[in-house]
């Protein structure tokens, strides 16, 4: 399937309003999504609930998709501030958090029970604040906007080894902040790092 899959000529027909063509995508990255969702999660219940929802979100958004270079970054974000909600919404339940402890899962998980999600995005956005413009810029256009590499590159007029440096600076710098705080393994996935 992966070598007879061409994903621009799938994203151009899906833009045409071909649901074939979502067929195609759902297909062709389920087992990623769902192995990704799952060691976000650590429990595999509600998994299909949420990939259906990120590809819903991909057909109602078909007609925006910008290119076939960014399409893995959209779609892993779709997926990962979905998990996000999705753990949030668990976090509030006590069964949930005993079935996280029993699966061994790191103890920064649980500390966001006590935080609710609008403060931790607060937190993140404070971090890349804190980051030099040009880094702070450059990581927004990758991390948020979901540009690739090559794309950020051109926008800047710089090469994509200069935009590599200052993504990995970017990233150097809100880790260690991350360790600080004792919330790195939850907003690692956050951040989509």
């Amino acid at each position: 399937m992966d070598i007879e899959f061409n994903q621009s000529k799938v994203l151009k027909e899906l833009s045409e309003d071909n649901q074939q063509a979502l067929e195609e995508l759902f297909n062709y990255y389920y087992s990623r999504l769902y192995s990704f969702s799952k060691s976000f999660l650590k429990l595999e219940y509600g998994i299909d609930d949420i990939l259906q929802e990120v590809f819903l979100k991909i057909w109602h958004n078909r007609k925006e998709i910008r290119s076939s270079e960014s399409f893995n970054s959209y779609i892993f974000t779709i997926t990962r501030n979905l998990l996000l909600n999705e753990l949030r919404s668990r976090l509030n339940n006590q069964k949930f958090r005993d079935q996280m402890v029993e699966a061994s899962v790191a103890e920064e998980y649980l500390t966001m029970g006590n935080l609710e999600y609008d403060e931790l995005k607060e937190r993140v956005e404070n971090l890349i604040d804190e980051l030099p413009p040009k880094q702070q810029e450059i990581f927004r256009m990758s991390r948020i906007e979901g540009l690739s590499h090559k794309e950020i590159a051109e926008k800047k007029n710089i090469s994509t080894k200069t935009v590599e440096y200052h993504i990995g600076q970017s990233i150097s710098l809100i880790k260690v902040r991350l360790e600080e705080l004792g919330l790195l393994s939850v907003l690692y996935f956050y951040l989509f790092l």
